[in-house]
């Protein structure tokens, strides 16, 4: 090759270089543009949604004759939702499946579910919040989509955008929630182009919300143990359980809901048996615990305090809550299973019940979302960075042992969680 042929080839790849930094300059302005838009729209709804749901729990506490009116609650969301058209709602189902197949989230998803979801809070329903925001994120993320004209492949990332800043907005962990939304759809395989969006539409929303009042949740572990063989060999037994405990949970959420449906067919007498349910639980047991989110319980259990039966009753009020067609997340719930059933087994083990009530929710948070990484992430920006070694044991043998359960049924499992071997199946 002479000096002009290669100077001929060398000015041909610098062009050709040139232009695909600028290729990927132009995208990299483009989803940051994109970024702070659903950010902002999706962490300012998603902050309303949080003083609201803030708003109703405080009044719901202080004024407990509220639990009476659960019945008309429930009668007010089937109306709603048959108002709407909207009766065979999937849930959060709908916001996976859109990562998969493109399915159309419609609009009307982000104000029912917002209204919906706080008028099961207010009346004692046993519901979280992050799944409604999910909800909501997905879908404000999909209409965002639309409004600029981007193609599937591209409104499937505002998708995943919206469901991150929306996790991040109401429960102040933008590192999990960057992650989740990538990792939630398609376990084993993660769409690594939406993590720009994603991470900058997180701490947007983050950022937003904090500033205009939203307090992110973290909580203080006491008596971190000494990394020895006897621990290790407890804490293994302690996140194995609590895997297993996350299966049943899942297996609850979903038959509880087939059973309702058959023993009662008419919606509205469903939701309003359901409600008697409640109710007639919470007068038996002389509490309000188990209403709401309990994000109360989950601060006693961190602090070394929680009755040994509330992960059964929590497992249960919110199958039978979700079930019967109230609105609200499960992943809250997860959080009140998993602190209160280590709380209790770090009594039994001889562990800081603290720090077991942590690893409990990390493990219980795992085994039912299969979101290894989010599990890990979500555990340093809850519990802070020490006994980091053991919330990554915890996510490991949760994610291995909890086998292919999980709480949204549209999430597929790519590959084997104990081999290298392709299996593409959903989560039953």
């Amino acid at each position: 090759m002479n000096i002009r042929t290669y100077g001929e080839k060398l000015k041909k790849e610098t062009k050709q270089r040139l232009n695909i930094m600028s290729g990927h300059i132009f995208t990299f302005v483009k989803w940051i543009i994109i970024a702070l838009i659903v950010g902002v729209v999706v962490g300012g709804f998603s902050t309303l949604f949080g003083h609201a749901m803030n708003y109703v729990t405080q009044f719901r506490q202080e004024n407990g004759f509220i639990l009476y009116l659960l019945p008309l609650g429930g009668i007010f969301i089937v109306a709603l939702y048959k108002l709407c058209n909207f009766e065979n709602d999937k849930g959060t189902n709908t916001v996976i499946s859109n990562l998969h197949a493109n399915d159309d989230i419609p609009l009307r998803q982000a104000p029912l579910i917002f209204l919906s979801t706080v008028v099961t809070h207010l009346c004692g329903g046993s519901a979280g919040r992050e799944g409604a925001a999910l909800q909501m994120g997905g879908s404000l993320g999909n209409g965002i989509g639309k409004l600029i004209r981007l193609d599937e492949n591209d409104k499937r990332m505002t998708v995943m955008c919206g469901m991150s800043a929306a996790f991040s907005a109401l429960f102040g962990t933008p590192m999990a929630a960057a992650i989740f939304s990538i990792e939630v759809g398609s376990v084993g395989i993660m769409y690594y182009s939406a993590l720009v969006p994603c991470v900058f539409a997180s701490v947007i929303a983050s950022r937003f919300a904090v500033n205009m009042g939203i307090r992110p949740e973290s909580f203080h572990i006491e008596l971190i143990p000494e990394m020895n063989v006897p621990n290790v060999l407890k804490i293994m037994a302690l996140c194995i359980i609590c895997a297993f405990v996350s299966c049943i949970f899942c297996i609850i959420l979903h038959e509880m809901g087939k059973l309702l449906r058959v023993v009662f067919k008419n919606g509205y007498v469903r939701i309003v048996a359901a409600s008697l349910v409640i109710i007639g639980a919470a007068k038996l047991l002389g509490t309000t615990d188990y209403m709401g989110a309990g994000i109360d319980v989950i601060e006693r259990a961190m602090e070394g305090e929680a009755a040994p039966y509330a992960f059964i009753v929590k497992i249960i009020l919110t199958a039978v809550t979700l079930g019967a067609g109230f609105k609200g997340g499960e992943i809250v719930p997860s959080f009140f299973i998993g602190a209160t059933l280590g709380c209790t087994l770090g009594n039994l083990f001889g562990i800081s019940p603290s720090f077991s009530a942590a690893l409990g929710m990390t493990s219980i948070f795992c085994g039912a979302t299969n979101c290894p990484l989010t599990s890990l992430l979500i555990s340093f920006e809850l519990f802070g960075y020490k006994g980091v070694l053991f919330f990554m044991m915890a996510a490991a043998i949760s994610f291995m042992m909890s086998g292919y359960y999980g709480l949204y049924a549209e999430q597929k499992i790519m590959y084997s969680k104990t081999k290298t071997q392709y299996i593409n199946k959903t989560t039953h």
